[in-house]
């Protein structure tokens, strides 16, 4: 596997302290970040799954636990907008650069505005998505929001 990706490019560019994490890449896992927190052996609450929408026709990246669902309603209202729906895999994959299962919302392709779910920030570390299936980076919550210039909002589906 490779240690050197878009993502830890990216990263590392901006100055940003973090270390890797593999773990088996399972692809027919239902939910990828849950299987990621399962095979690191940490709380699924501190893996970040890396989702891509549409907010009013346009693109944005949503960063959010693993074990909760983005609220749609509540995405819009984090950007100002009017509706969010969640983007096509592969419009996701041509956008990013990534595969579906290894997006990062770091060294994305294209720059779309981002948002994270501002719960996780008083954590000591979460892990998102290095930029390949089976790559985890580790990090402080508030580098990966200064590093992706995210605003931070309660973007999760209550219950």
């Amino acid at each position: 596997m490779a240690k050197t990706t878009a993502a830890t490019l990216a990263l590392t560019k901006a100055g940003v302290a973090f270390t890797l994490a593999n773990y088996d890449y399972d692809p027919n896992a239902d939910r990828i970040g849950m299987a990621a927190a399962e095979a690191l052996g940490v709380s699924p609450g501190i893996v970040l799954k890396t989702l891509m929408a549409e907010l009013d026709g346009k693109p944005v990246c949503v960063v959010v636990p693993s074990d909760h669902e983005v609220s749609m309603k509540k995405l819009a209202a984090a950007f100002g907008g009017k509706s969010a729906s969640m983007m096509r895999p592969a419009d996701a994959e041509r956008l990013t650069g990534y595969h579906v299962g290894g997006i990062s919302p770091f060294g994305q392709k294209r720059k779309v505005p981002t948002a994270i779910e501002q719960s996780i920030l008083g954590e000591p570390f979460v892990f998102i998505n290095g930029g390949q299936r089976g790559l985890q980076v580790r990090l402080a919550p508030a580098d990966a929001q200064t590093a992706l210039r995210a605003i931070a909002a309660d973007l999760i589906s209550a219950g």
